[in-house]
């Protein structure tokens, strides 16, 4: 039931041209950028933009590339749900950030490599770079589904249209966006689309305070519905959200996302120089926070609009991700153009998320299954990359149409990342700590904390946890104005309900109520350390003390100074590839990959000229 008693309105003509306007601008950047470098056939210019890339758009388009459509929509419906303890993500955020810049950024920069994966083979051997690199395939082309579907569910709502055949057209115009242009056009696609995310949120805020009269009136009966839960320190683990589950697993899975992950690490290790790369993260880290404010700020609108009644009991909308497509079709219906901007937030985290995706699943895949058998030259790699651009684009349309049986976008995204995702820290950080770690322990580790993920991912869904660990805050229908004869079990039931139906207790193994029952936010800790013991105790008995590793591949104080060791590593990158150039010319440049390294000589050389202007 809407605020004013009527019904939610539909897309207005305006709402039409504001999205189309959105999606026209998105695709222009992207083939300006084609455009303007479509004389440079280098596979690392469409890759990683040549490395010249500067650390505010970079910072923006890492924002833009995680915070998608799952957040839009997602997280709101969670606050309208659990409350706003999701805040506490803020602090995950910050230690993530200086993880990421301080221990990761620095060996994957001076490493010079295009695939996260290929540290892998440098530390342990090719098997290990082939498994790493499938496990990121799998989980990023499931993640991908799950943001497809999320904007499609929301125009569905707000306009009516199909969903399968919104889902279809948004990986379409996906899949075409980003085989256009290479990362460059990525990112600055991103820095609008980051624009238009926000706008999309304050857009909801700023007409729910004059619905409601002050910020005041949604702050006062946020916190009498229990809403504002920032503090729970209860240490149970089996409580889904509280500040050690959200503070601890939530640090690790972000961690797997920003430090190894390849859509993150491609970005900025694609800057100019390892000082910008640094401060793109920390930019970014402003972003993250910027971001969930206003997502928590738009749920607590959300609930102190519906507070009294929800619509997910009044059967308004089908599923929670709904609700705030549903909210902004209730309250923003009289102002023509403004619903519009909602949908192209949506629809803008859908763009950079998937673009990122599959410009990343791509470069995994030419760099770790093609390069290291196949001699091509950089045009023909070029080529093949897109080709497979437009290949990954069609297999995450058909994930998306899965997603519809994952529940909550939300704890879909995240539980994801943490069965993979926190298993392939693991496999970095045992290689990156230990310099006894072999590729035996290494593996035996990975296989045995997948295995371990997997089990209690698909033992949590078979047996849901118990409802007093999960069940959402009280929602009311106290003050909804129904058909007395249309739902006599509202009036003659309580006026307070949850919308999640308890769970069959029968026939629950013991197992389901501790461990399957655990918060899905230490899936990735549980993941990463299982590796970590796992991996050690397999090394150490199978010779690995005997290992000699090279100090480039380990965490250490060497070489963390940004802009000199940066310029002294691609020197040295420059010195290298000149005498390549040099042996070459001696041979004859008829050699098929002669034009290949002749055009990466020189962007080296432009990398070099840049950062003596610092």
């Amino acid at each position: 039931m809407t605020i004013s008693g009527a019904p939610v309105g539909q897309f207005s003509v305006w709402d039409y041209v504001v999205f189309v306007v959105m999606l026209l601008i998105s695709a222009s950047i992207g083939v300006y950028h084609a455009i303007k470098d479509r004389g440079q056939q280098s596979n690392s210019q469409y890759l990683l933009g040549g490395r010249q890339l500067r650390a505010v758009p970079v910072a923006m388009s890492l924002t833009a590339s995680f915070m998608s459509a799952v957040t839009v929509i997602g997280t709101p419906a969670e606050v309208y749900r659990y409350g706003a303890i999701f805040l506490i993500f803020c602090f995950s955020y910050a230690v993530v950030t200086i993880v990421s810049a301080e221990i990761f950024l620095p060996i994957f920069y001076n490493l010079n490599i295009t695939s996260t994966y290929e540290y892998l083979s440098m530390r342990f051997n090719k098997s290990a770079r082939y498994i790493g690199t499938t496990f990121y395939i799998i989980q990023t082309v499931l993640y991908t589904g799950i943001v497809i579907y999320a904007p499609a569910l929301a125009l569905n709502q707000v306009t009516g249209l199909d969903l399968w055949g919104v889902l279809v057209a948004t990986g379409l115009v996906c899949t075409f966006y980003c085989t256009l242009g290479g990362l460059k056009a990525v990112v600055w696609t991103d820095v609008f689309q980051m624009g238009i995310m926000i706008a999309g949120f304050l857009a909801v805020i700023i007409r729910g305070v004059v619905v409601q009269g002050s910020f005041e009136r949604i702050w006062n009966i946020s916190y009498h519905g229990g809403r504002l839960n920032f503090w729970d320190f209860d240490p149970d683990p089996l409580r889904r959200h509280t500040v050690w589950t959200i503070a601890v697993g939530g640090s690790f899975m972000w961690t797997a996302i920003y430090g190894i992950n390849q859509s993150q690490v491609q970005r900025y290790i694609a800057c100019i120089n390892k000082c910008e790369a640094k401060l793109s993260l920390y930019l970014n880290m402003v972003g993250l926070w910027l971001t969930a404010i206003c997502a928590v700020f738009t749920g607590l609108t959300l609930y102190s609009i519906y507070h009294q009644c929800d619509p997910l009991t009044e059967g308004e909308v089908r599923a929670p991700d709904q609700l705030l497509p549903y909210l902004v079709m209730d309250i923003l219906k009289d102002y023509p153009g403004v619903p519009g901007i909602f949908v192209a937030a949506a629809y803008s985290g859908t763009l950079s998320t998937v673009s990122s995706s599959i410009n990343a699943l791509a470069a995994v895949t030419v760099e770790d299954f093609i390069k290291p058998h196949i001699t091509l030259s950089e045009k023909k790699l070029s080529w093949i990359t897109k080709g497979l651009s437009l290949m990954y684009g069609i297999i995450c349309i058909g994930m998306g149409a899965l997603s519809s049986l994952m529940g909550s976008i939300l704890q879909a995204a995240l539980t994801i990342f943490g069965i993979v995702g926190g298993p392939l820290l693991g496999f970095f950080l045992l290689g990156m700590i230990f310099p006894c770690a072999n590729s035996i322990g290494a593996i035996s580790g990975l296989a045995g904390s997948i295995l371990l993920t997997l089990w209690i991912g698909i033992g949590g869904h078979v047996y849901p946890p118990l409802p007093e660990h999960t069940r959402p805050l009280p929602l009311s229908v106290a003050g909804c104005f129904f058909n007395n004869t249309e739902r006599p079990e509202l009036v003659t039931g309580s006026p307070w309900t949850t919308i999640d139906p308890v769970t069959e207790l029968n026939n629950r193994p013991a197992i389901a109520d501790t461990l399957y029952s655990i918060s899905y936010l230490y899936l990735s800790p549980i993941g990463t350390l299982t590796v970590l013991i796992l991996g050690l105790i397999v090394s150490l008995l199978t010779g690995g003390m005997k290992n000699k590793v090279d100090q480039k591949l380990l965490i250490t104080l060497r070489g963390r100074c940004c802009c000199n060791s940066a310029k002294a590593s691609v020197k040295s990158e420059i010195e290298n590839t000149k005498e390549t150039m040099d042996g070459l010319a001696d041979t004859g440049k008829d050699n098929p990959t002669f034009s290949g390294q002749e055009l990466n000589y020189s962007e080296k050389q432009n990398h070099i000229q840049s950062m003596t202007h610092l």
